[in-house]
């Protein structure tokens, strides 16, 4: 674990190469000490269909990072830098990039081939 779901301003996709995004974050996640392998890291992107933001771009994207509850605080916010740096690096016109972390508290099901 960890899960990142990136919402996201109608139009980056036409503009940004989000699969580039996507693979970025999963490459640096899945490096961290703290994950246990590249199995567990999920990362993808969603278009919202209609929004409005308060700044000018209009362009957004927000990030929610899921993590399984246990890893200390000093790990959490290391993660959700990760998470930050990465949309900067592919977003940086963005007009808001934003990153909540959320912990996935059981039960939490899954399953894998």
């Amino acid at each position: 674990m960890p899960h990142v779901i990136v919402e996201h301003s109608a139009g980056l996709q036409d503009s940004h190469d989000l699969q580039a995004l996507c693979d970025d974050l999963f490459d640096r996640l899945a490096a961290h000490p703290s994950v246990n392998g590249p199995e567990t890291v999920r990362t993808r992107t969603i278009a919202a269909t209609a929004s409005r933001i308060g700044v000018v771009p209009q362009a957004f994207a927000h990030a929610t990072l899921l993590l399984i509850p246990g890893r200390d605080d000093a790990t959490r916010d290391d993660l959700a830098g990760i998470v930050m740096d990465t949309l900067q690096a592919h977003l940086p016109e963005a007009g808001s990039l934003t990153v909540r972390l959320t912990d996935l508290n059981p039960p939490y099901l899954k399953r894998m081939l």
